[in-house]
């Protein structure tokens, strides 16, 4: 008797792979490496931004708002540390809170409620993001030329990425959305828990350039101590 074919492991990120499991997502493994779908996504005019925060410190122009990211107020923290674990532990509070308002209107109105449920988290991840992301650049800025330069490049970075970033999350309620319906269908629990698995999973793609900012700070630290 022939074997059914077993489905290849998705080895992405964690968000991609959760997603593949809950919705039972059959995704392949893209062939092209970061730089090639990097190079996709720029247009001329991203790409003279880039050259100039790759060239010589200070050449950079100073890159403009992407628009639903609001302008960060706040000044940098003394400790970029303690300020990066307080941002990641209220979003993560704030994610794993009992949807109770989706919940109690899911029946009336199927999946919608948690549609706008997710959507809010979203916004709430990127709310607070953007200004920490800001606020420790400033900080790394501060450190020495190179690290000025570094600083420069991330935020040219995060203009260019933001809109792929935002195309590629709005997504998610979607892929939610299908695994709601199956277990509807079926009548198996789980559905929130599953839910808050996504968006925590989220979370740490978001988290990833505040990640290589506190690593370059850390970085410069060293080299100032010895």
């Amino acid at each position: 008797m022939a074997r059914a074919p077993r489905r290849a492991e998705i080895t992405g990120a964690a968000l991609v792979r959760l997603l593949a499991r809950l919705t039972e997502a059959d995704v392949p493994e893209s062939r092209l490496q970061f730089a090639q779908r990097l190079a996709h996504w720029l247009g001329w005019a991203d790409a003279i931004s880039l050259y100039g925060a790759l060239g010589p410190v200070g050449s950079a122009p100073a890159p403009e708002s992407t628009g639903s990211r609001p302008a960060p107020a706040a000044a940098p923290a003394a400790d970029p540390h303690a300020d990066a674990d307080q941002v990641r532990q209220q979003l993560a509070r704030q994610l794993t809170e009992p949807a109770l308002e989706a919940r109690e209107a899911q029946d009336a109105e199927g999946f919608a409620p948690w549609r706008r449920h997710c959507n809010q988290r979203q916004n709430a991840m990127e709310r607070a993001i953007a200004p920490l992301r800001e606020r420790l650049r400033q900080q790394l800025a501060a450190c020495s030329p190179a690290m000025a330069r570094l600083a420069e490049v991330d935020a040219v970075m995060e203009q260019v990425l933001a809109p792929q970033e935002q195309r590629l999350l709005a997504t998610v309620p979607g892929w939610l959305g299908k695994h709601f319906e199956r277990l509807r269908r079926s009548s198996q629990p789980g559905f929130e828990q599953d839910l808050q698995a996504v968006l925590l999973a989220e979370l740490e793609i978001r988290f990833q350039p505040v990640e290589g900012l506190l690593e370059a700070l850390a970085t410069a630290q060293r080299q100032a101590s010895t």
